[in-house]
């Protein structure tokens, strides 16, 4: 989801989407697909590893999917680049500069454009993504189908020589997937992506969420949430910094003045902001660069 959003305001107002619209209004379980979550003696523990690396809060950000190639001069400690879009050597050449590296990896639906999508089988296969052509959700609890498919992405992540995953749409239960989809089945399947990528000593970030935060703070690094700030939700992210793991907010904004409003708002919660415009392209903004304008006097 977060890789195309150029239409995202129109279908915020025709057909609200997950993360790109969530409700400022706090979220309270309702209906079938919202049964309580497993109890944690129900859930492996999070995979220990050492040689995992831990993004730290005060880190700079970079998302760059819409044009290519990525822009390696952009200012940022992270760069967060597609799974499949990205080769070795764009990888090697950011961490050269010093740069940590995060794949893009879609976990919760199907993309026909990807080189896998053919793997999937019909099994999985449900409802379109309303608002995304070319996207199916995919049913998470039949994890023993999905296994293939995902562990072979994020070896592929792992083998090109990532520093971590970022997956996204990791709140299929919250959505009209086709599927009679629960809470408990959610966190399963989360739970079991994220020490998965831990085992194969990739750092793990979650994609929005925010309901379930409590629950799988402990299986992930840090998290990034769409718009949190501006659409009021961020608090139900405090789970993150409580653990001291970073929460990076991206909020859709290309004005300096917006910008620092958010920044203050985020420097109180310790998260991070970064801005950018719905292209996804190399533009960005941060409170780092809002402070030196400052400084500036301009």
């Amino acid at each position: 989801m977060i890789r195309r959003l150029l239409v995202a305001a129109a279908l915020c107002v025709a057909a609200p989407l997950p993360g790109l619209c969530q409700s400022a209004a706090p979220w309270t379980p309702s209906g079938a697909q919202h049964r309580t979550a497993p109890a944690a003696a129900e859930l492996p523990p999070p995979v220990a590893n050492d040689a995992v690396w831990r993004p730290q809060r005060n880190l700079t950000w970079q998302l760059q999917f819409a044009t290519s190639p990525v822009d390696l001069r952009v200012d940022a400690d992270v760069y967060k680049i597609d799974l499949f879009d990205n080769d070795a050597g764009v990888v090697a050449a950011l961490q050269k500069k010093g740069k940590k590296v995060v794949c893009y990896m879609n976990a919760g639906a199907w993309e026909d454009w990807r080189p896998d999508a053919r793997q999937f089988p019909a099994a999985v296969m449900g409802r379109g993504y309303e608002g995304w052509p070319g996207e199916r959700w995919l049913d998470i609890r039949k994890i023993d189908l999905l296994t293939p498919i995902m562990l072979a992405r994020l070896d592929l992540c792992r083998d090109k020589g990532f520093d971590g995953v970022m997956l996204d749409n990791v709140n299929s239960y919250t959505n009209r997937t086709g599927f009679s989809l629960t809470g408990s089945d959610q966190i399963r399947y989360n739970v079991w992506l994220a020490n998965e990528a831990r085992q194969r000593g990739l750092a793990v970030g979650m994609n929005n969420n925010a309901e379930q935060a409590r629950q799988l703070a402990p299986y992930f690094d840090w998290a990034l949430a769409e718009g949190c700030l501006s659409e009021g939700w961020c608090r139900s992210l405090a789970p993150f910094a409580e653990q001291g793991k970073a929460v990076v907010v991206i909020e859709y904004t290309e004005s300096r003045t917006k910008l620092d409003g958010l920044c203050r708002q985020a420097s109180a919660l310790q998260f991070s902001v970064l801005a950018k415009k719905r292209e996804l392209d190399a533009f960005r903004m941060d409170c780092r660069t809002t402070r030196r304008i400052a400084s500036a006097g301009t």
